[in-house]
């Protein structure tokens, strides 16, 4: 595989800095541009970012001097790199226009932002679920009038558990209702403890849009592509409730699901052992060598689900049990600023390189 230069826009946040170190030796892929707000602009990386590095790791030295440039100067930014990851924070018209600003200049952008997930020639892949959603790009091409610029993006973080769980259940067992309270942590509003005191040992019941984007995004996620956009599915009914927990990361769900043919436990148990997408396929160098992992519990004490399993990239799944209601109930924990976030938009990136969408 060929070595891409690349760009982080959006660079001096927490996702972008997620971003920064994920790509640290990456083997494909090479940081040639930092880039952010015009207040960062013009400064070294290390200076824009200051006392604000939330990783548990230290800032990669070879970007330490690196001068941040200014992320609306989309000519300086796209001349440089062979594409860019994007996670800026701005008002959602102005990431529409930004990101169809880099395509339009022939520099395709791997999106961590909700501004284009509901537009219908943009493909919302989660890797191991929808990468045929890719066969989408040359319409949204045509539509943009470039030869390599497109937009793909990432789905919200916390459906990077509960829609690969269901997945592999589809085919078979036909899942038509779900019900899904997720416990999102702190870091998904891009915070950390230090930032928001007030989130210690507190609970919010309420994250604004959250709940609208985990009903509807996975319809988007199932669709097919269809005259050049991509149609989303009817079904399953998808409720949802988000609530922001104090936990530095990690977003866990309760899902309550329903078949058409309902599954036994230990079908479902083998639907997700067996289970491999694209990526394990193909061996990407971000890929978890098995993406689902089911948690036997013991009645005490109960076994701890890993947001860290696979280096943050695979869902731990627990507590599977009949319901009264539904067939089913279980819970799952991905890490939502490694999975969920940037090191899901680098697997994207792998993905999409792969199939020479870079080229």
């Amino acid at each position: 595989m060929k070595q891409y230069q690349v760009g982080v826009v959006g660079a001096t946040g927490m996702v972008g800095q997620r971003f920064v170190s994920l790509l640290e030796n990456h083997p494909w892929f090479r940081v040639a541009v930092l880039a952010a707000s015009p207040r960062s602009a013009g400064k070294t990386y290390e200076e824009a970012v200051g006392s604000r590095w939330a990783m548990s790791t230290s800032m990669p030295e070879a970007v330490k001097k690196m001068v941040v440039l200014d992320a609306s100067d989309v000519k300086a930014v796209a001349s440089k790199v062979d594409f860019i990851f994007c996670a800026v924070d701005m008002k959602k018209d102005e990431i529409k226009a930004l990101e169809e600003a880099y395509a339009k200049a022939e520099c395709p952008v791997i999106s961590n932002n909700s501004a284009h997930r509901m537009t219908p020639d943009v493909p919302m892949i989660i890797p191991e679920v929808n990468p045929g959603h890719a066969e989408v790009i040359p319409y949204q091409r045509a539509r943009l009038g470039t030869k390599r610029g497109f937009i793909a993006v990432k789905s919200n973080c916390s459906l990077q558990s509960y829609v690969p769980a269901l997945h592999p259940l589809m085919a078979d067992y036909g899942v038509t209702k779900t019900l899904v309270c997720t416990y999102q942590a702190i870091s998904g509003a891009g915070k950390t403890f230090e930032r928001w005191p007030e989130m210690v040992d507190n609970v919010i019941p309420y994250i604004g849009g959250e709940e609208e984007k985990s009903e509807r995004e996975p319809l988007k996620i199932w669709g097919s592509v269809t005259d050049g956009v991509i149609v989303p599915v009817a079904r399953p009914s998808i409720t949802a409730q988000c609530l922001r927990v104090a936990c530095s990361d990690g977003h866990m769900a309760a899902v309550f699901v329903s078949f058409d043919k309902k599954p036994s436990i230990d079908e479902i148990k083998e639907e997700w052992a067996s289970f491999a997408g694209e990526p394990q396929k193909l061996d990407l160098p971000s890929a978890p060598k098995q993406f689902l992992r089911y948690f036997e519990e013991p009645d005490r004490p109960q076994t701890r689900l890993d947001r860290n399993l696979e280096n943050g990239m695979a869902v731990s799944i627990g507590r599977l049990r009949e319901d009264t209601q539904y067939d089913y109930k279980f819970v799952c924990l991905s890490h939502n600023t490694l999975r969920g976030a940037a090191g899901g938009g680098v697997l994207l990136a792998e993905l999409l390189a792969a199939k020479g969408y870079f080229d």
